[in-house]
């Protein structure tokens, strides 16, 4: 089924998990879908599944003159994404926080944290100047809680609350941002995290069969509203 609007959706962390499943889904929608990952082959595959017009690119995205360099293009190529998804992230090895090694620590940070603040830097002010758009920076469950051994990545995820909720105040009208929890899938991230329990949650295709069509719905109304997935 193609929708009769056509959007341009931009998704960071399109190699596996979620990313890689909202990717697929939104094609399938016939919307276009330009996305980045680090991981050169399976970028090459969701290539070759999905075809032109859609594009992937490796970049990392904690690295802001990747992120400019892969933003010019996809500006000078297509335009200004109508949705923005910072999906992006890392979590640390499950340990108390005084055992995370500090470049473990400052990796997480840099993904989730600098990550998705190099890419609004980079694409936020062409969707100004476009007059529209909607921002996504995915959050978790461990953006509003906490739980032991995974100090780091609630940190960076309590700070995407915080972040885009400022960020919304910022905006000006016709643009949303929204915090999001995209809630619990059987993700490699989770399987870290809670080992054989993570077959109990859905998996990525079932999720974005969800998340997919919420995602498009939002808009201005939206604007500093932190949300959550559907049934997660």
């Amino acid at each position: 089924m193609v929708q009769a609007s056509r959007k341009l959706i931009l998704i960071t962390g399109t190699t596996r998990g979620i990313g890689r499943a909202m990717a697929i889904g939104f094609a399938k929608l016939g919307h276009t879908v330009v996305g980045c990952g680090r991981t050169a082959g399976a970028l090459a595959r969701l290539r070759e599944e999905l075809g032109p017009p859609h594009d992937f690119t490796a970049v990392d995205v904690a690295d802001d003159r990747q992120v400019k360099a892969w933003a010019s293009d996809v500006l000078d190529r297509f335009r200004p994404p109508d949705l923005l998804l910072n999906n992006a992230a890392l979590i640390n090895g499950n340990a108390p926080l005084w055992k995370v090694a500090a470049d473990e620590f400052d990796r997480v940070v840099d993904v989730n944290l600098k990550g998705v603040a190099n890419v609004l830097r980079a694409y936020v002010p062409a969707m100004i100047e476009q007059q529209s758009g909607v921002i996504v920076n995915f959050s978790s469950g461990w953006g509003r809680s906490t739980a032991p051994e995974v100090a780091p990545y609630c940190a960076t995820k309590w700070a995407i609350e915080g972040l885009t909720r400022a960020l919304a105040q910022e905006l000006p009208s016709g643009l949303a941002a929204v915090p999001l929890n995209p809630g619990i899938i059987d993700t490699a991230m989770l399987q870290s995290t809670f080992g054989g329990r993570a077959k109990f949650f859905p998996n990525p295709e079932a999720w974005a069969e969800i998340a997919v069509p919420f995602l498009l719905t939002l808009g201005p109304k939206d604007n500093g509203k932190p949300l959550s997935v559907p049934g997660q």
